[in-house]
């Protein structure tokens, strides 16, 4: 039986409870009522008016699946590889920082779920607990890290190394964030986690970081708070600093926040590994175009060499099976996990993880494919 099928049969069944909501609109509006509005805005609201974060659900609805008939679909396989490791689903958890004011466990309790679902964890710089404490809960699980490129270069490689340290098989380098974007609702309610200590655990605990401080965080937290202000972001990088990081580790290097394909060929050129089509969910520059229609023109322009995978919108199955069929390698979760994490911790986590790829793999049953090899853009339409 495949997974879709045989979720369907455990909740049919009633030997699995739901115990977040199935809809995606129902699982928002619940996070919703359980937070206070400053952890909930800080996760939900985007940049600007939002228009950008609306456009990346809207987009998806102009590409439109024609299935195919009379095809053996009895038995799926969801199963792709990326950088020489077997994934079992073409899903990765999305890095997604300061997890711990929507549940006290954070990234500890997605670690666990990631493992525990065999889908990769891309843990967070701006975690509130540390890279090794999160590679610690998922024991073999797969994890990439994603930096945040600090302006002081020697904190970023720190960060780096520890990473490949702690058994993470890849560095995502997020572009798109030099400096936080104008987000209306956090400006209104005056509020950045970061401030209150949370969401810097990686660098609280990182040799390079503590060494530029005179007292250690334990002792002088608000000095160690200061400096993260000072440190975080790095505006002045340019595509030849690359080679910096690339010097720093053996891992397998993508670049998330890629929108435009001269972009994308740049990175090929700069022999990064990867590329992750990304507008950070709407949260940086609202009126972007929305991730799902940059993707075609990424994937044209890298030819092949790299694989391309996206983010930004992903909220059901088909959202999966189009990406993937548009060229996307693998698709990156974010706000639907945090709202499962809100709700029901690492077992709400789970539960969203369930019930994504259970309707992306009877999505692509219905549809007259059997795995990821056999999507293309001959199963879409665009209206």
């Amino acid at each position: 039986m495949s997974f879709g099928n045989s979720v369907q049969f455990k909740v049919y069944q009633q030997f699995e409870k739901n115990i977040v909501p199935v809809s995606y609109e129902e699982l928002e509006a619940k996070a919703k009522e359980r937070l206070e509005a400053k952890p909930y805005y800080y996760v939900a609201a985007s940049a600007g008016a939002e228009v950008t974060a609306k456009q990346n659900n809207k987009a998806f609805e102009k590409w439109q699946i024609v299935p195919r008939m009379l095809c053996d679909t009895s038995t799926r396989d969801l199963s792709i590889e990326l950088f020489g490791k077997k994934l079992s689903y073409p899903v990765l958890l999305a890095p997604v920082g300061v997890q711990s004011i929507v549940h006290p466990e954070g990234e500890l309790a997605t670690a666990r779920a990631a493992a525990a679902m065999e889908v990769p964890f891309i843990a967070s710089t701006a975690s509130t607990y540390s890279l090794e404490k999160v590679a610690a809960e998922m024991g073999h699980g797969q994890r990439w890290y994603q930096l945040y490129w600090s302006n002081d270069r020697e904190i970023a490689a720190s960060m780096v190394k520890r990473a490949e340290g702690a058994g993470y098989g890849a560095i995502v380098i997020t572009l798109d964030t030099p400096m936080m974007a104008w987000r209306e609702k956090d400006i209104e309610h005056a509020y950045l986690p970061f401030l209150e200590g949370e969401g810097i655990g990686n660098y609280l605990s990182d040799p390079v970081f503590c060494s530029r401080l005179e007292k250690s965080p334990n002792e002088d937290m608000k000095s160690a708070i200061m400096l993260w202000a000072r440190v975080f972001g790095n505006p002045t990088l340019t595509w030849n600093d690359l080679e910096f990081i690339k010097g720093q580790t053996s891992l397998p290097i993508l670049l998330k926040g890629i929108l435009h394909p001269e972009d994308a060929k740049l990175a090929v050129e700069h022999g990064v590994d990867g590329i992750v089509v990304s507008n950070h969910g709407g949260r940086q520059v609202d009126g972007a175009i929305a991730a799902i229609d940059a993707l075609p023109e990424v994937v044209d322009a890298v030819q092949g060499n790299i694989p391309v995978l996206m983010d930004s919108g992903i909220r059901r199955g088909s959202d999966i099976l189009k990406a993937l069929a548009l060229g996307a390698r693998a698709v990156l979760v974010g706000r639907p996990y945090m709202y499962g994490l809100a709700l029901a911790g690492e077992e709400g986590v789970k539960q969203v993880l369930r019930n994504l790829i259970a309707d992306f793999d009877l999505t692509l049953a219905l549809s007259g494919k059997r795995s990821i090899e056999e999507l293309s853009r001959e199963l879409l339409k665009i209206m």
